[in-house]
């Protein structure tokens, strides 16, 4: 007598709903690779377009989109030109404004992330500052493989910042650029001048510090008095605020906080800074200052006077305010 083998029933299951992140892939897709419409993305997802506004908005704050434009704005071009015959600049990209600070900001990231996927080399030593500016950058950095590479901090952290921290751009430029990273293990900002002398004659702490000295090439922004991450998580005492400036500060780089002309402020707190010094990085081959906007106008002009970066990155009404200038 034959037998069949019984049959193996799967049951049916329902698909898995979309997360988030997958819905934010799906409406990025159908938008930019299948020219849909927001209203088509609409439709098909049982949505509205405002929904998929706020997620296609979401895809690209995310890094999941990437947007390169292989194109170049002759206005633009001008600018770039003006800047670096005025300031002595090796180069300088400038990308039009955004409509508010926050597609500012990645506007500039773009440009910059543009400019360094042609800059890093293998072999170097790319230090890096820290803000959201620098986050901006690494979100639209493509992930690529440059052969042997290491990513080095140039300032200490903090111990409580809820949005960012060195610790985390470091990290994230070593995963995109499968680079090796090296951390400032020590607070940005220590008790007393004898404190950040004595750290920095530690091993671990000596030999980071060394390192980011010698940078082929270093990628940092600078920050105003009011909204950046060093005077809200790093100071956190309106009082510290203004004495700095009441001494003559507008804002600072790397944590030293600089006067009009790009000075560091005779202030205790420059002198509690664990972070490269304002005159080691004159000495870095290639230094790329990242900065724009309205409220980062006069610290962005500081460090410009003051020589620091060989290449800025920044928006065309920032570019524009700066050459007008007398």
């Amino acid at each position: 007598m034959n037998r069949s083998a019984p049959s193996t029933v799967t049951p049916l299951t329902e698909p898995p709903v979309d997360t988030e992140e997958e819905l934010q892939a799906r409406v990025a897709w159908h938008y930019y690779v299948g020219n849909l419409t927001q209203q088509e993305i609409a439709h098909r997802i049982g949505s509205n377009r405002v929904r998929v506004n706020r997620l296609l908005a979401a895809s690209r704050e995310s890094g999941m989109v990437q947007i390169t434009i292989n194109s170049r704005l002759a206005p633009c071009v001008a600018l770039e030109e003006a800047l670096a015959k005025r300031f002595g600049l090796e180069a300088a990209v400038v990308v039009p404004a955004g409509a508010d600070t926050e597609s500012n900001m990645a506007a500039i990231g773009i440009g910059a992330a543009n400019y360094l996927s042609r800059q890093i080399e293998t072999g170097q030593t790319v230090g890096l500052g820290w803000g959201r500016t620098i986050r901006a950058v690494l979100r639209a950095m493509p992930q690529r493989a440059y052969g042997p590479l290491a990513a080095v901090s140039l300032q200490g952290g903090l111990s409580h910042c809820p949005s960012i921290n060195t610790f985390d751009i470091v990290s994230d430029f070593a995963n995109l650029c499968q680079a090796d990273g090296f951390l400032f293990p020590v607070p940005i900002y220590v008790s007393s001048q004898a404190v950040r002398d004595t750290l920095l004659q530690e091993d671990a702490v000596r030999e980071t510090y060394e390192r980011a000295r010698q940078s082929d090439l270093a990628v940092l922004t600078c920050g105003d008095l009011t909204e950046s991450l060093v005077v809200t998580y790093g100071i956190n005492d309106p009082q510290q605020v203004r004495e700095l400036e009441r001494a003559g500060a507008v804002g600072d780089m790397l944590g030293h906080f600089m006067d009009a002309d790009g000075e560091a402020i005779d202030h205790p707190l420059n002198r509690r800074t664990v972070a490269v010094t304002l005159d080691d990085l004159r000495k870095i081959q290639r230094v790329v200052l990242v900065s724009g906007g309205a409220k980062k106008f006069a610290v962005t002009r500081a460090a410009l006077r003051g020589r620091y970066p060989s290449v800025l990155v920044t928006d065309e009404e920032t570019a524009q305010r700066l050459c007008e200038e007398p």
